[in-house]
């Protein structure tokens, strides 16, 4: 019994996609964003164009323009001149 229990536990988390906030760059250039999640501090480039799937669980994101916004892991965010556009 806890096999199946277990078996069909993890069938329900495997078809349960993990949330996460898309980045797109509609720039026309590269943009290179911090991104601060917890304690790790990483640089993310994306192309002009582009799309990036960050913070699943939420994080500091900081733009080529110098915003600095906090995420949930669910939005939809444009970067247009350097600067996040929220959707």
């Amino acid at each position: 019994m806890k096999t199946a229990s277990c078996a069909f536990l993890l069938v329900i988390l495997a078809a349960v996609p993990a949330a996460a906030a898309t980045i797109t760059n509609k720039d026309t250039e590269t943009a290179v964003l911090v991104v601060v999640e917890g304690e790790s501090r990483m640089e993310i480039a994306i192309d002009a164009g582009g799309s990036e799937s960050i913070c699943p669980a939420g994080c500091f994101l900081t733009t080529p323009s110098g915003d600095r916004i906090g995420l949930q892991g669910d939005e939809n965010v444009e970067i247009i001149n350097g600067s996040a556009v929220v959707k």
